[in-house]
């Protein structure tokens, strides 16, 4: 990509929670997708998952983040290696998704299903799991914190007017402050802009 094209800044993911269904020999792969941010969001979801089903076998996990797709994780949770976590990840990767966690509980049904089976098991429940839910665009952006004088308001205020931003957290007094969140592709006009209007003081926070 070269300095003068914009990077992208979208990705799939899902709107909200969905579940999941898979049975064989007993068993049952119940799978539960989740729309997730960061890694402590999907810490305390997996805790508890963990406490709902605190009487299933396993509690097998993968989940993918960030809008560029880099952050990944897979878990098996006792079932043999890569037969859980990485066929769950699979079906992650085949819908290009992202900001996402699967976990996928298993009440053993006393017959052993074999690593193939388990593959397919895992593989199922995450399929049926991200079948039912809403698969939707979503913009990385990136949040700003302005400090200005009272004077330099008007200014602040067209910038962000003029860019289609929404200002949050303001803060209007003998010293002024505000966020906004500015998607990527935007990021260098708008501190480009902001600069020009002078008198601010701009910070990024995430």
């Amino acid at each position: 990509m070269d300095a003068t094209t914009p990077e992208k800044d979208t990705f799939r993911s899902i709107a909200s929670p969905s579940r999941g269904l898979f049975k064989d020999n007993g068993s049952r792969f119940i799978a539960l997708a989740y729309p997730v941010t960061t890694e402590e969001e999907i810490k305390s979801i997996i805790t508890s998952v963990r406490k709902e089903y605190h009487d299933a076998r396993h509690h097998c996990y993968a989940y993918r983040l960030g809008y560029r797709r880099d952050i990944s994780r897979a878990n098996d949770d006792g079932e043999p290696s890569s037969s859980a976590g990485k066929p769950i990840l699979g079906q992650i990767d085949s819908l290009e998704l992202s900001d996402i966690l699967v976990v996928v509980v298993r009440y053993f049904g006393g017959i052993k299903l074999g690593i193939p089976g388990l593959i397919r098991a895992y593989r199922s429940s995450t399929a049926d799991a991200l079948d039912h839910a809403e698969i939707v665009e979503k913009t990385a952006v990136r949040r700003y914190r302005l400090t200005f004088g009272y004077m330099d308001m008007n200014g602040v205020m067209k910038v962000l007017k003029d860019l289609g931003l929404q200002a949050c957290k303001q803060d209007f007094g003998m010293e002024c402050s505000l966020e906004t969140d500015v998607r990527l592709s935007l990021a260098e006009t708008f501190e480009e802009k902001i600069g020009q209007a002078g008198g601010c003081s701009l910070e990024r926070i995430g």
